[in-house]
């Protein structure tokens, strides 16, 4: 069976499991609110005869053992309906990830400030892991060489690679910094030269590293290092896709525990 149609039925059969997910929580919801009205009931009854020494019959009204029995299963549907749509996003994003990876670009080459563009995408990246995360911050290094005339290329193409490493990037150094190591100052740098025949564009880090066992995987489709959930795998499949379709080529060069670079060599006619 194609991965693709696969994809696309397990996207269904999430979508049916959450719809029962939620189901089932509405319905506890209105069981819980009954409950906790029923055990109101309850105390103003403990009240009353307290002080007035009433007795009264137990007239099957809910307990408020029973409420908390019922709060714990609205909690646990809540839980599955967080995994299902945690499932059905990452689903989602493989799919249009995959979608990518089966049709050819339409964009059209154009001269292009490859220093603008680069520049252009890491502010974008940057700002927007700010936004989504206020406390994030990294230093921002860059070289760009001022003499580089335009190559022609698709700039929303070369954009989201950029984009995509960058990304990587901020991640790595965040997740680094979470560690909280003694001194340790997040840093990005880009930096853009001309080699031969080829402009070369890397991007740097200096995070945890990649280790020599899987670098050699970091291209293929569905591979990441993220925790389950974080990433797709496609982001730098695709991108290597990208790179060797205007002609040029991407690498890595890794140290554990010091950092990453990717380089992008392209062609500048």
């Amino acid at each position: 069976m194609p991965k693709t149609l696969l994809l696309l039925l397990c996207l269904f059969f999430c979508f049916i499991r959450i719809n029962a997910q939620q189901n089932y929580a509405d319905s506890l919801k209105q069981e819980l609110a009954n409950a906790k009205e029923d055990t109101n009931k309850v105390q103003l009854l403990v009240d009353l005869s307290s002080i007035y020494g009433w007795s009264y019959p137990d007239s099957g009204i809910l307990y408020p053992q029973q409420a908390l029995q019922l709060a714990q299963k609205l909690n646990f549907a809540r839980g599955e309906i967080g995994a299902y749509g945690t499932t059905l996003k990452r689903a989602d994003a493989i799919v249009k990830g995959m979608l990518q990876h089966s049709r050819k670009s339409e964009g059209i080459k154009e001269l292009t400030d490859i220093n603008a563009l680069a520049d252009e995408y890491l502010r974008l990246s940057y700002h927007g892991l700010r936004a989504k995360a206020k406390d994030f911050n990294a230093e921002i290094k860059t070289y760009f060489d001022e003499s580089l005339g335009k190559i022609n290329i698709i700039p929303q193409d070369i954009g989201r690679v950029l984009l995509n490493l960058y990304n990587n990037a901020f991640y790595a150094v965040n997740e680094k910094k979470k560690m909280n190591i003694e001194g340790y100052e997040p840093t990005v740098s880009v930096s853009t030269k001309k080699s031969g025949s080829h402009v070369c564009i890397s991007v740097s880090d200096n995070g945890n590293g990649i280790s020599q066992n899987i670098v050699d995987k970091i291209f293929q489709p569905f591979f990441t290092t993220k925790p389950t959930g974080q990433g797709t795998g496609l982001g730098l499949s695709l991108s290597y896709d990208v790179i060797k379709a205007h002609g040029g080529d991407i690498n890595v060069e890794s140290m554990e525990r010091a950092g990453t670079t990717f380089t992008i060599q392209l062609p500048i006619v």
